[in-house]
């Protein structure tokens, strides 16, 4: 099995070539750092782009919505999806507007989207977002009812091609701009959970869980 995901005209990075990553390794970091994934597909020869949870099982990533919704009924039917997740990590000061930027890491993923029908592969589904979002989690809850599993849509998409793009580091002025007396530099870009705030009809003496607790003040 190859470390790197091969390339081809679909995914090789074009523009800032030398920021162009295809190991596995960096590709599965970055989907496993995020949190929502914007998916894209063809509906009737037009574009559409739809925000949606996600959770990656090795090289299968798993969409979720409700069964009914547009975009899940618009997946099953369409032959190829992209999806791309990106992560800010700093405001690039330069000197000019031109060389000012962005510090991130962003994946795109190419390949066949396929709903899932059968009840076991979708609780595996549903369970492998669930731990993607909040780890620990659904050992604690209850059973899924019948019902909420029908209602529940699961896209599987297995990554066919896959690149990834990572900046990070200080501005690249053009040289003679070094010389001008304007700050330059990085302003870092933290997302972190903060501190859990207890539901209103909690029942008495009931604490959050060393799983959920420990999920306080991480960073993303």
């Amino acid at each position: 099995m190859t470390d790197s995901y091969a390339t081809d005209k679909q995914n090789k990075i074009r523009q800032l070539r030398e920021k162009a990553r295809y190991d596995k390794d960096i590709v599965h970091a970055v989907l496993d750092a995020g949190l929502v994934a914007a998916v894209g597909f063809v509906q009737d020869g037009a574009p559409v782009v739809v925000p949606m949870i996600y959770g990656r099982d090795g090289e299968t990533i798993y969409l979720h919505g409700a069964r009914k919704a547009r975009v899940v009924r618009l997946l099953e039917q369409t032959e190829q999806a992209c999806i791309n997740v990106t992560l800010l990590d700093g405001l690039v000061f330069a000197r000019s507007a031109f060389n000012s930027s962005f510090n991130y890491r962003s994946v795109t993923v190419f390949g066949k989207p396929a709903l899932i029908e059968g009840k076991a592969e979708k609780l595996h589904a549903l369970r492998t977002i669930s731990e993607h979002t909040m780890p620990g989690r659904w050992a604690e809850l209850r059973e899924s009812l019948d019902k909420e599993i029908k209602m529940t849509g699961v896209i599987a998409l297995k990554i066919e091609s896959a690149s990834a793009k990572v900046a990070a580091g200080m501005p690249a002025d053009e040289e003679e701009d070094y010389a001008i007396p304007i700050w330059a530099g990085v302003l870092p870009i933290e997302s972190r959970l903060t501190t859990l705030q207890s539901d209103e009809r909690l029942i008495a003496g009931v604490s959050p869980s060393t799983a959920v607790k420990s999920l306080q003040k991480k960073l993303l």
